[in-house]
Parts: C-alpha cells; structure tokens; sequence
C-alpha cells in the first residue's frame, strides 16, 4: 500500500458522491460540466496504484479492491476514454431534455463499468457487474424513441439473463470455498477439480459471454449501439463489453490446462468473429456497423482467452487484455469519430476520414498500429494450425468490414460544405484516436517477451498485411454486388425470432383446438383402441 491508494476508493466514490450531489438543483443544473472528472481517480489509479489493494469491510463481508497488471491495463484505457466520452457529452448533450436523467445514468454506469476493474472479492464484483450492466440500460432508452425503447427492452431483458447466469455460476464457485464472501482469486483456485467445476465454467462462459456479444447472445448489441446517444454509443461498445472480458479472465482457471472448455470457448469465438463480419457488411448505417464490428472482435478475444485456456499458457490472461485495451480505444475513437464526421462539411471532411480509416484498419492489424501490436502479441497462443490460421483470416474479414464502414461513414458528411465541429468534440476525438495509437507501443515491450524491433521485421510486416490486401479486394468485389445482397437487419437473431412469434401464435391456437378435439369421449375412446391394436401387433411381431 502506498500513499496514493485512496484512488481505489476515490474511483467508486467520486462519481457516486456526483449521483447523491444531483439532489441539489444547483450542482444538477451543471452536471454535465463535471462528467469528464469523474473517472479522473480511476486514470491516477492505473497509474500509481498497480499492485496495490485496500479492504474497506472485513470479514465476513470482505470488500476488498486490488488493482494487477490486468487490471490496471484496462482501467487506465476505460478512465481515459470515459474522460473523453464525458467531455463529448458535456457538449453534444447541452440542452437536449432530460441531460441531468442521462448524467446519472452515465455516473452510475460509469461506477460499475470501472469497478469491474479493480474489486477483489465476489460481492463486490456481482454489486458493481450490476450496477455497469442495468444502468446502462438509461444510456440505451435515452432518446425515447420506439427503436430505443424496443433496444433498450431487449438489452434489459437479456442484461437479466446474464445477471441470472453469472449467479448460478458464482454459487457453485462459493459453495466450494469457505467463508461467506471469498476473494476471486480464493474462489477460482478452489474451482479445479470441483465436481461443480463444469456447469460452473459453462454458466460464467454463458453470462460474461452475453455481456461481450458472443454469437448468439450478440442480438442487443446491434440495436443498443445504434440508437444511443454518440458518447454513449463509444463507452458501450468500447468499455460496457469489457466488463465480459474481465468476467472471463478473472473466473476462468486460464492458467490450468483445459482441452474441452478451451477449445470450446476458441471456435465459438472464431463463430462469433466471422458471424459479425458477415452480418456486419449488409449495414448500412455507420453506427451499426461499428456494433458489428465489435461483436466481431469480442470473438478474437474470447478466441485468444479459448486458446490459452486449452494449454493453460502462461499469460494468457495479460495478452488477452492488451487486446482488449487496444480495441477499448480504437473503437471509442471510431464511434466519436462518426460524430465529429456528422459535424463536419465535405471540404474539409479528409482532415477526419483520413485518421479514421487508419483507426478503423488498425482493428484489421495495419502495421505499424496497435492492432499489429495486438495481433502479433496473441498469434503464438493460437500455435501454428487451423486455429492460427482462421484467426489470422479474421484479419481479412476486419478489413473487409472496416472497408465497407468507411464507405457509409462518407454519406454522414454535413450538408454545409464548409461546416466544422466544435473544438471540444474535434478534441475529445483526437484525444482517444491519439491514445489509441500510442499507448499499445508504451505497454508492448512491457507485457511480452517481444522487443518491438520484431514487430516490424520484414516477416512481421508480410503477416500483418496480407489479410488486410486480401479484405479490400474482397471489398471491392462486394462493391460491384452490393445491390444484391440480402438486408440483414440489426438484431438479426431476435429480429428473426420476432417475425416467427405470429407463426407461433397460430401453431399455439390450432393446437389447443386439437386438444379440445381429442378431448372429446368418442375421439378420445377410437384413439386409445387405435394405439392399443398398434400395441398389440408391435408385440406379436415381436415374437
């Protein structure tokens, strides 16, 4: 512990002491103002605090936050980009009705979407899990229009589902430990060997999967990220998901070999990584595709946390968030980026596609980015067979879409050819975009056994962009067809789902009309001698 580890408690209590200070008209009336403070405690934290830890209650109840590598990783990018964010906010919201409901909302999100990162016991983890997942359903509905009330109904729904799954699972994990509220670490230890150790790691797969947008429990994705608000679009696509990649990596025994679940957990992400694509590339607004795109890439990283997990590779779990942290800021950037593209006229329109289209190929690994870094870290995980090589086709498929993406981003450029953001959006922007790129090449040398040197060896550099030349032809191929593909729409799964509900109605009412049949005596009495001669005569030909 040092001198500066009231950070840990100044992370969860800064914005929560903002949500009670709402009670004053006054401070309510300028909340938006103070958004881009709040996750300031978190940012020094990553900063000063890594190894540190505090308990706030003991035993019995335990609450304890702790703050590792991993941890420290991811709550460093997630403070930065909700600083960000809430500076965008404090501008793009100004004015608009119900913008103090939207702070809380965003406060009380932005509390648990940071917890996440650094709590160390179970309680804690399920109270601030929660509390990231359920209020961010107010970032969702915020607009109040029917396709926001339909998403946010959706996300809620299954935000539940998740919330139920991760229970059950954190049960069976308790129920193996002594002790009312262990710590993860405790209880993961215990979890090898334990009879319940299957459906255990079935049911944490399940809800921390759900909340990362593995196929098919990907479907709120798609309407959530469209219909929220730019800022709030950027924090759930860029950290909310991220609250399923800490799950995994803090519930799973990634350091214990485990063939099965590994594996299992490898080709669902590599599912989950071209689904999005495929999906993705029938989108036509830029939004949507950006929700795609994330459903695509949460599978890469579920596939790299599956690929480890099978060998029990040692860090596995710090590869798994490096990746993570890179697509936290590349994907923030894109989505206030397709903001600050809105705002900005035709004529100067190149000072940001520019810039977005080396963040958007970065996602696709384009050297000398991040998502190199990312990609070249993760590869050995994947060995040198159909694993690696569907994983470094995924590359392909990220170009492709990233491709398409910035070719509907042009069709939001302002009417007014001459029109430029505001200097605090263009800012906040560039911000991320800026600490996107640089920050990944600050931590690589770090949190691998690689100097960067070989990152762009010639070897390295061949690797990186043959996927990506390979995603524009394909691109360009799509582009001459592109009037006869098949429109998708967002949600795909429920959207589906919803059209069979009638079908299903009917299927229900003829069949309650053929129960009222064979209720009858004289129908019922025929049927009954019917299966008894069929009964009869099986037998007899049995003999």
């Amino acid at each position: 512990m040092t001198e500066w580890n009231f950070l840990l408690v100044a992370t969860l209590a800064l914005p929560l002491a903002m949500v009670v200070a709402c009670l004053h008209d006054a401070f309510y009336a300028r909340i938006l103002s103070w958004l881009p403070l709040a996750p300031v405690p978190g940012l020094l934290a990553a900063l000063f605090e890594r190894g540190d830890s505090i308990v706030i209650a003991p035993a019995p109840l335990r609450l304890t936050l702790a703050l590792d590598d991993v941890g420290a990783m991811l709550l460093g990018g997630a403070s930065l980009l909700w600083a960000a964010a809430g500076l965008y906010a404090s501008v793009s919201m100004r004015g608009k009705p119900g913008s103090g409901r939207f702070a809380i909302w965003w406060l009380l999100t932005l509390t648990g979407s940071l917890g996440v990162f650094i709590v160390a016991d179970m309680t804690s983890f399920y109270l601030v899990f929660s509390l990231a997942s359920l209020s961010a359903f107010g970032l969702v509905a915020f607009e109040d229009t029917a396709r926001s009330r339909r998403a946010s109904q959706v996300y809620m729904a299954l935000a539940l589902v998740g919330e139920a799954l991760i229970l059950f699972g954190f049960v069976m994990l308790v129920s193996a430990t002594p002790g009312g509220n262990p710590l993860i670490r405790d209880a993961v230890a215990m979890l090898s060997g334990s009879p319940l150790e299957s459906p255990a790691v079935l049911l944490l797969i399940l809800g921390f999967g759900l909340k990362m947008g593995l196929v098919p429990l990907h479907v709120w994705m798609p309407l959530a990220h469209p219909v929220a608000p730019i800022p709030a679009s950027a924090v759930l696509s860029g950290i909310i998901v991220k609250a399923g990649v800490i799950g995994l990596i803090r519930f799973l025994p990634l350091e214990v070999p485990s063939p099965d679940w590994g594996m299992a957990l490898m080709v669902l992400g590599l599912l989950t990584a071209f689904y999005g694509v495929i999906v993705g590339i029938t989108q036509e607004h830029p939004k949507t595709v950006l929700a795609y795109s994330t459903v695509s890439q949460m599978g890469v990283v579920a596939a790299v946390l599956g690929a480890g997990f099978s060998t029990g590779a040692p860090g596995t779990a710090t590869l798994a968030a490096f990746y993570a942290l890179h697509h936290l800021l590349v994907k923030g950037a894109l989505f206030l980026g397709v903001g600050i593209v809105g705002a900005t006229g035709s004529r100067n329109l190149a000072r940001v596609v520019i810039p977005m289209a080396l963040l958007a190929f970065s996602l696709a690994g384009l050297p000398f980015t991040s998502g190199a870094l990312a990609k070249f870290a993760t590869k050995p995980l994947f060995g040198d067979g159909l694993a690696a090589f569907m994983a470094t086709l995924s590359a392909a498929g990220s170009a492709f879409l990233m491709a398409h993406f910035l070719g509907r981003l042009r069709l939001l450029a302002n009417e007014n050819a001459g029109a430029v953001p505001q200097t605090s959006l263009v800012f906040a922007w560039a911000l991320v975009a800026a600490a996107s790129l640089v920050l990944p090449w600050a931590l690589f040398p770090e949190i691998t056994s690689y100097a960067l040197s070989e990152t762009v060896s010639l070897k390295a550099l061949w690797a990186a962009s043959w996927p990506i030349a390979i995603g524009l032809l394909m691109a360009l191929f799509i582009q001459r067809i592109h009037s006869i593909i098949p429109r998708i729409p967002e949600g795909d799964v429920i959207v589906l789902l919803e059209r069979l509900q009638p079908l299903a109605a009917r299927c229900g009412i003829a069949l309650e009309r053929t129960d009222l049949v064979l209720r009858r005596w004289p129908v019922a009495s025929i049927l009954l001698l019917t299966l008894a001669m069929a009964f009869g005569a099986t037998l007899q030909f049995a003999r």
